[in-house]
């Protein structure tokens, strides 16, 4: 049995509570017989994270928790203007990294937001937690502008989306692998993934 140290940096209040639910799905994919040690996350504005020196000053204060052991991963919405993972996702985890080169990072934008990734298993949702039985499918989710207000299009009326109750919610209950064709969620997968299986042989 292995236990796996893992911290996150996230942006939004929702994802403080969603990011844990997430790892632990996905490595119970992997192999259940993973311990997960999660530190409590971190949450940090994007707008502060891309200022220079406050990536890094983030992954130092994560490193502290982890103890200087474990593996760390940032989750951010790329949602700023003209704000693109393929450009920016790089340059992001190219500073993460050179703040502390001895951790394993990983890095993740959604485009455009977390919850482009709930529409894009529209159908493993329907009449789930709040949403909709007629809750219908999408081609390109992530082609979607304001996807929260387009959940909140679809839950009871006078009742919106709200972030910290049904982000963590619907990332317990919406389908991985219908999800991975919503491009920046394959990429948070095979991440998370990626991140577990270095964990897996470093950790005790």
């Amino acid at each position: 049995m292995s236990r796996i140290r893992i911290a996150a940096i996230v942006e939004g209040h929702g994802e403080v509570e969603a990011v844990p639910v997430l790892i632990r799905r996905i490595a119970l994919e992997v192999d259940p017989s993973l311990v997960l040690d999660i530190k409590p996350v971190m949450r940090v504005p994007a707008n502060r994270l891309r200022k220079q020196g406050e990536l890094e000053r983030s992954i130092e204060l994560t490193a502290r928790q982890l103890g200087g052991k474990g593996g760390i991963i940032i989750l951010v919405d790329c949602d700023w203007e003209n704000g693109c993972p393929k450009w920016d996702g790089p340059e992001l985890l190219q500073r993460a990294k050179s703040a502390r080169p001895d951790l394993p990072i990983s890095l993740v934008l959604a485009y455009k937001e977390y919850e482009a990734w709930f529409i894009a298993a529209a159908e493993s949702l329907r009449g789930q937690h709040r949403l909709s039985e007629s809750f219908e499918m999408v081609e390109d989710s992530e082609g979607i502008r304001g996807a929260r207000e387009w959940l909140s299009s679809r839950m009871p009326t006078g009742q919106p989306y709200a972030e910290t109750i049904d982000q963590p919610a619907l990332t317990q209950l919406f389908d991985l692998k219908v999800a991975r064709k919503a491009r920046s969620f394959d990429k948070c997968y095979r991440e998370i993934v990626g991140l577990l299986n270095i964990l897996n042989t470093t950790d005790d």
